[in-house]
């Protein structure tokens, strides 16, 4: 006999849970968000070391007033940024280097002449204003050095804009100044190799500035050129030399400190465009802080794209912009300003060209029935 049907007890089920509550606030810091082995002191020592060169050579080029902007520069954006950040109760963090790095770009992009209480004052604004007033070390916007430059040149342009002829190195130093004094050069002589065009002087009078001050043995346009690769002319303390920063990227390349894409591309663009503007490119690219600003202010991680085409477009729009204010400006150098009118797109040019961090692009593999073998072939 068949047992009945026992009743179907209903399923029991367990009761529900309520999700967990975030305990913990959601945390947002500025970029870069990679992890990396190397830190920030080893790349702003790196950066010091390839700047040696350079700054040692100005000191030399242009004497003691060099020396003690470079030393004001440095102390300057040092004290700064620790006693702004002793005010506001974060953490001292000089140890770093960035301020360090900062102060010395920042005095080696100054006329030797600068007062020192400009250099000071303009330290202490590129640290606390372009940097520490966003948020600090890799927060900031735009280039640091490059503000407080744009601060000084805006308030003294007088100052910014008077230059040192460079002690000299060959025999009859002192003869030859004393003839140049008294020359009709005097005035072309005094100023930078730009000024000199701005003027509406050609490089042939360039070249004669030189020789009238024992800086070439030679007006033609050759040694003129070789001249101004050697760093042996008027100008900031540490812009002079090409030949130097050449071997302080060719270090930071080597330590992997900067990215070539940036100075290749700013000094792609001035060699591009200044022909068609009926400029010497060679001349554009070896007088004015061209090399100095591709080498040391447009490879910063933060002001600069992350990927490597936003560094190409970042890099030309420099150049491109530092030509067009050469030729149209009141200025006769645009470095300062193609590089910071290109930090300010940089926010765009990461959306434009996103990275995608871990993805790693398939591979293609050829149609079924091609005969042709995985690594592309034929049997």
């Amino acid at each position: 006999m068949a047992e009945p049907d026992k009743p179907v007890q209903a399923e029991k089920k367990a009761p529900a849970v309520s999700p967990p509550q975030l305990i913990m606030p959601l945390l947002l810091s500025s970029s870069p968000h990679i992890a990396n082995a190397v830190e920030s002191r080893q790349l702003m020592r790196n950066v010091l070391i390839s700047l040696a060169p350079v700054t040692i050579f100005g000191v030399a080029l242009f004497g003691i007033p060099a020396l003690l902007n470079v030393l004001v520069s440095i102390a300057g954006a040092v004290l700064a940024e620790a006693a702004f950040r002793r005010i506001t109760g974060q953490d001292i963090r000089i140890g770093d280097l960035s301020a360090a790095v900062t102060g010395l770009i920042f005095a080696l992009i100054l006329p030797p002449s600068t007062p020192l209480w400009m250099t000071f004052l303009g330290a202490v604004f590129s640290v606390v204003v372009a940097k520490e007033f966003f948020g600090g070390l890799g927060a900031n916007i735009f280039n640091p050095a490059l503000i407080g430059r744009a601060f000084v040149l805006m308030s003294f342009p007088a100052a910014l804009t008077c230059w040192t002829n460079p002690r000299i190195f060959f025999e009859k130093t002192g003869e030859m100044l004393e003839a140049a004094s008294t020359a009709s050069l005097d005035g072309i002589t005094s100023a930078t190799p730009l000024n000199i065009i701005k003027m509406g002087n050609t490089i042939a009078d360039v070249g004669i500035g030189f020789t009238a001050l024992g800086l070439s043995p030679s007006a033609d346009y050759l040694s003129t050129i070789k001249t101004l690769f050697l760093g042996f002319r008027s100008g900031c303390i540490g812009e002079s030399s090409i030949l130097l920063i050449l071997a302080g990227m060719v270090f930071l390349l080597i330590t992997q400190t900067i990215d070539w894409r940036a100075p290749a591309a700013m000094g792609a663009a001035v060699l591009v465009v200044s022909p068609l503007l009926e400029m010497d490119p060679l001349f554009g690219l070896l007088s004015g802080g061209v090399a100095f600003g591709a080498v040391f202010m447009a490879t910063d991680y933060v002001t600069a794209p992350l990927t490597g085409k936003g560094k190409l477009i970042f890099g030309f729009g420099a150049g491109l912009i530092t030509v067009l204010i050469r030729k149209w400006g009141s200025y006769p150098e645009g470095v300062t300003y193609g590089i910071l009118i290109m930090n300010a797109l940089t926010p765009f040019l990461n959306q434009l060209l996103p990275k995608k961090y871990g993805f790693v692009p398939k591979k293609k593999t050829p149609p079924a029935g091609s005969g042709a073998s995985a690594k592309g072939g034929t049997q």
